[in-house]
């Protein structure tokens, strides 16, 4: 009976554990492949809902709500992520893009204390205050 000792032991071994490094490298890149391909639809998808609904989302506060929800339960903030894209597919210009961050912002900094509703008047005193003007109305 032969034992697997010795120098050619040795290199089926290591011959053995280039090839599966290799093959765990080509399935990696596979899964990688389909993930992208994955993320291209999705991405092509929520491009096309949003540009369908483009007119609702703008005037229905409650179906814009739910697009916010529907976007931040899968990880995707219209209002941070690519300003160029969503500006351009909502058609909400660079001033109203950051005049609703800053909103938003303003109304998560307060969720504590007020669950994110606030009056707009001391909304605009807080933009204000962020931006450095004085909010007098």
């Amino acid at each position: 009976m032969r034992r697997n000792v010795g120098i050619g032991a040795i290199n089926k071994q290591r011959l053995a554990r280039e090839k599966l490094t290799q093959k765990g490298s080509e399935i990696a890149e596979l899964q990688m492949q389909h993930v992208s391909q994955q993320m291209e639809v999705f991405k092509k998808s929520l491009e096309e809902f949003a540009m369908k609904y483009k007119s609702e989302i703008k005037k229905n506060p409650e179906f814009r709500a739910r697009f916010q929800v529907m976007c931040s339960k899968i990880g995707v903030d219209p209002l941070a992520s690519s300003k160029g894209f969503w500006a351009q597919l909502l058609g909400v210009g660079d001033f109203y893009y950051e005049l609703g961050v800053q909103i938003v912002e303003v109304c998560l900094a307060t969720r504590p204390t007020n669950g994110g509703i606030i009056t707009m008047e001391d909304l605009i005193a807080k933009l204000g205050k962020s931006s450095g003007i004085n909010a007098e109305y």
